[in-house]
């Protein structure tokens, strides 16, 4: 792995868990830090390596996750964290996704993964933390196994299908 993608072989990123608390998310890295002439790092889609493709379309690239169960900053299931920055753009009801651990796999993840638009992933999060129970965990995480076996729903560069929830909302294509 670090032969494809150099040092380190973690990706490291800060994201908002329960209550919006930061905490340091863990993957593997699916990408070369290569960068343009003048130093800036180049597109997601030209940094990603053939291998970071393989660990994105089989979910590989989230096992690192389980320690951040561990350690009791992530749930099995729960919300996705997204990135902080997008926090400001939530709705009052989006901000529910908040009230909970965040989790590696979740109900949005099973209804479409990349493939949703952002409103409707944020209300899958949302219906998620106001009817979760141990059956709809178990149920999601079944439903889980089976769509990264399928591989159904991955697409290992989002960017290219949709826009940084940021961006569509500041423009107004979302609405807050």
């Amino acid at each position: 792995m670090w032969i494809a993608h150099g040092r380190p072989v973690l990706f490291r990123q800060v994201r908002p868990g329960r209550n919006g608390e930061p905490f340091v998310m863990l993957k593997f890295r699916t990408m070369t830090d290569a960068r343009d002439e003048n130093g800036a790092l180049l597109p997601d889609q030209e940094r990603l390596t053939p291998f970071g493709r393989f660990l994105r379309r089989s979910s590989l690239d989230e096992l690192p996750e389980l320690l951040n169960v561990l350690r009791g900053d992530m749930s099995l299931v729960g919300p996705r964290p997204l990135l902080e920055r997008y926090v400001p753009y939530y709705t009052s009801r989006e901000r529910r996704r908040l009230d909970v651990r965040p989790g590696i796999t979740g109900w949005a993840q099973i209804h479409g993964r990349n493939e949703s638009r952002w409103a409707d992933r944020l209300e899958h999060d949302v219906v998620y933390v106001e009817s979760a129970t141990l059956r709809l965990d178990v149920r999601i995480l079944l439903a889980t196994v089976f769509q990264v076996f399928r591989a159904t729903g991955v697409h290992v560069a989002p960017a290219t299908r949709m826009q940084d929830l940021d961006v569509e909302r500041a423009q107004g294509a979302g609405g807050v």
